[in-house]
């Protein structure tokens, strides 16, 4: 198969870097390959031929078992704080190919998850199963359709082989895509573990492929910093906004394109509660939905940190300097938390009471056990009976609070309603379905995911074929709990 049969583009930039940010590694061939899902849309965005890319040579390729022309594979090396604690890292199960140049011109890394061991391994095989590499491709799928900066997915195989977890499970590799897979923790490797002029170069590197404008500043590593704080600013908001949860949100996991990546233990909040976790190595609480915005500004603090030395050759002004960037943190978050809350309520202006407003809403919310996305999914077409939130004297009072200050703006009501339809979405990829959708593949059935990815790809429809999929699970004694198996 040669480049131009699939379209594969490759330029492999990152191979120009300091030797220490990457060992060069090929995938590990695997028994018999076969294809589970390409996503087509995706593929075509990016300049391939989806007929070619079905042919066993391109199966081959998602495999590890064949490299493309023009590819030069590599494993990253990073560094990170996990739950808090410095360690160094790197791709452990994970190996870039390279990166296709689209017919746009854009640069998107093409990597492989579960390929097989590499230097940064661990003790670990390299490989991953069938489920979490099919999770993956769900919820990264999910939140591109829902307008949230994400990693993509571009194809699953299956690898004829089984690997040993808990249990014993398919082997399975997922071809995912990225904006750049340059994340904090790379910085942080850079600056512990390499030279002040590494540093520079990776700095450098990152400025010119996600923040070209500012490369001619004299300023350019200070207003870095910035920009990849608004960038994460507007993604975590986005998050909160629709009930996600990263579960994991180490400094190795947070990117500097501000796409969200690593879909690990992942999951959607039903019940409205900030203290939510799903994830089971999460035993604290120190990565629950409403400490998602705290721990982003503390993995920019490290971020921050790394940069001390480009920043300014006085440590004590570089510091300075870092903190006063950071301290723009909370009121930015705030000021886009609310912006997005006001369009999930149908609010196009300000007032000052908006916000005593919203945190009413909330803590009624949380008080009822409300559905997250069920209570602004009725609220956005006006069918606020039944259940203990709306059936409350409290809420009725809130109610008549919110629609008087819907009608104090000069836009219709109408104007409202669309900006609620635009804003909160039908449906999510609530836990139960995708769960209920992994199982399925497992056992080699793949309609309940192909169904379920279908339904989540226009979440702001509101038809009447995802009904069925907007009801919250069924009560349970026994609380949902998402594992680490990406």
């Amino acid at each position: 198969m040669t480049k131009n049969e699939a379209g594969w583009n490759f330029d492999n930039s990152y191979t120009r870097l300091p030797g220490i940010f990457f060992s060069r590694q090929n995938p590990t061939p695997v028994k018999e390959p076969q294809l589970v899902f390409l996503n087509g849309g995706l593929a075509n965005s990016l300049g391939l031929k989806v007929e070619a890319l079905q042919r066993e040579g391109s199966v081959a390729v998602f495999a590890g078992n064949q490299i493309p022309e023009g590819a030069e594979p590599l494993a990253q090396a990073y560094a990170g704080h996990q739950f808090g604690h410095f360690n160094m890292l790197g791709d452990g199960r994970a190996i870039l190919l390279g990166e296709q140049i689209t017919p746009e011109g854009e640069r998107v890394d093409i990597q492989l998850k579960g390929p097989g061991r590499t230097k940064y391994s661990r003790g670990g095989d390299g490989r991953a199963g069938l489920g979490p590499m099919l999770r993956e491709y769900i919820i990264s799928e999910a939140m591109h359709a829902l307008g949230i900066p994400t990693t993509r997915s571009l194809a699953v195989v299956m690898t004829g082989e089984q690997i040993i977890r808990d249990t014993m499970q398919h082997g399975a590799i997922l071809t995912r895509v990225a904006a750049s897979h340059l994340r904090v923790g790379t910085f942080q490797y850079g600056a512990n573990f390499g030279k002040v002029e590494d540093l520079r170069l990776l700095a450098d590197y990152a400025i010119n492929r996600h923040y070209p404008a500012l490369e001619a500043d004299e300023n350019k590593y200070l207003l870095f910093l910035k920009e990849v704080i608004k960038r994460q600013v507007s993604l975590i908001t986005k998050w909160q906004l629709v009930g996600f949860i990263h579960g994991v949100m180490n400094t190795d996991n947070m990117t500097i394109s501000g796409e969200t990546i690593d879909y690990g233990p992942c999951a959607f909040m039903d019940t409205y509660d900030p203290a939510t976790v799903f994830s089971s190595i999460d035993r604290e609480g120190r990565y629950a939905y409403g400490n998602q915005p705290y721990i982003a500004g503390w993995n920019l603090s490290r971020f921050a940190e790394s940069l001390l030395p480009l920043l300014h050759e006085d440590e004590d002004q570089a510091v300075k300097m870092a903190e006063e960037a950071l301290s723009e943190f909370p009121e930015l978050f705030e000021a886009n938390w609310l912006a997005g809350m006001r369009k999930k309520l149908g609010l196009f202006n300000e007032e000052k009471g908006d916000k005593p407003l919203i945190a009413d809403l909330l803590n009624l919310m949380q008080k009822h056990k409300a559905d997250f996305t069920n209570t602004f999914r009725a609220l956005t077409f006006g069918k606020v009976e039944g259940g203990d939130l709306f059936q409350s004297p409290e809420f009725k009072e809130w109610h008549e609070k919110w629609q008087a200050r819907r009608g104090r703006q000069e836009q219709t009501k109408e104007a409202s309603h669309q900006l609620m339809r635009d804003s909160n979405p039908a449906i999510i990829p609530r836990n139960h379905r995708v769960e209920e959708a992994l199982e399925a593949a497992v056992k080699g059935d793949l309609s309940v995911t192909e169904k379920l990815l279908e339904v989540l790809s226009n979440p702001y429809a509101h038809s009447p074929e995802q009904t069925e999929f907007c009801t919250p699970p069924a009560p349970s004694a026994k609380p949902y709990r998402t594992f680490c198996g990406t």
